[in-house]
């Protein structure tokens, strides 16, 4: 994969040594790379040979000219320092700093994803964050889905990280979301205790799976409306995508969340294009005082939006 567009390219003569030889064999050996890199650059159309694009198993010959185009190998779990408009910093001290999070944004790099990122974000705008957990996730002691908004904490100081870490672990921070869900849950407010898998036929989902890990969510409608209900949900285990597998397994999807079985039609009328969850509110012990703080943020517009029309429908 091309990186930064970075492109290194060459133009070479096949040595008279090299006469008769494969062309990936023959790459090989002149550029140093691996039989299967020079492969890859051959299927991708990077190598040119006196003009004419080629196959890898075809032979060279003694004075061919070898057009390369090298593109520079990018490692998907680099740090990519790199802006992100729409991230805001709630709270920033020496020990930590509190962030709410938009949509469309990992919290660290993976391979695969190749868009904006938190750590990126804030590598970018001069914070120092941790060194703790590996290296695309210094600092790192909470996540949100790329899908899912709202406030999140990362440590600054390797005190604060082992202290957050933990924390969360033992589940003492306080982790609360709204969620716009279809319908009406029956009963008002309850608890989700249901263990969570990956799911058996599609690998980007999860599911209630008997063989799952413990996962528990607790909810309370605090609006109901007639298309959906507004629920506050308290999380006391933090699976992926813990509250969109619960709510989909009581028959309540999050409006919107068409991966988990939401109404795309219902998604559409209330302008919708991802799931209504949002991360509102985050509360624990400061690493460094060992007072209890609390942190929030409010609906992204997309959602008030859904949310207005939502109140206003009969």
């Amino acid at each position: 994969m091309a990186g930064n567009g970075a492109v290194d390219r060459r133009s070479v003569n096949v040595p008279d040594g090299l006469a008769g030889e494969r062309l990936d064999a023959a790459l090989a050996r002149m550029f140093g790379f691996s039989r299967s890199r020079a492969a890859e650059l051959i299927s991708a159309g990077h190598v040119i040979v006196d003009g004419h694009a080629t196959a890898k198993s075809d032979r060279v010959h003694a004075g061919a000219q070898l057009d390369v185009e090298i593109p520079s190998l990018v490692d998907p779990i680099a740090i990519v320092p790199e802006m992100v408009e729409g991230i805001k910093i709630v709270h920033d001290d020496d020990a930590l700093v509190v962030i709410d999070k938009p949509v469309g944004v990992a919290v660290h790099p993976s391979p695969g994803w190749t868009g904006p990122t938190v750590v990126g974000h804030l590598v970018a705008a001069g914070f120092r964050i941790a060194t703790s957990g590996a290296s695309e996730r210094q600092g790192i002691v909470q996540r949100l889905d790329v899908g899912t908004s709202g406030v999140m904490v990362i440590a600054k100081s390797e005190h604060a990280y082992s202290v957050l870490k933990n924390a969360f672990r033992h589940r003492t921070v306080d982790k609360t979301y709204h969620a716009l869900v279809q319908g009406h849950p029956d009963p008002l407010k309850g608890t989700i205790d249901a263990p969570i898998g990956r799911h058996p036929r599609h690998d980007y989902k999860f599911a209630v799976m008997a063989d799952g890990k413990h996962s528990v969510t607790h909810y309370e409608v605090i609006e109901a409306h007639r298309f959906a209900s507004l629920l506050e949900v308290h999380l006391e285990t933090g699976r992926t995508h813990q509250i969109r597998v619960h709510m989909s397994a009581l028959k309540h999807p999050c409006l919107g969340d068409l991966t988990y079985g939401a109404d795309p039609v219902l998604a559409a009328r209330f302008g919708l294009e991802r799931q209504w969850l949002h991360a509102v509110g985050l509360g624990f012990e400061h690493p460094e005082s060992g007072e209890y703080v609390e942190y929030h943020s409010g609906y992204p517009d997309d959602l008030q939006r859904a949310l207005d029309v939502i109140r206003d429908a009969h």
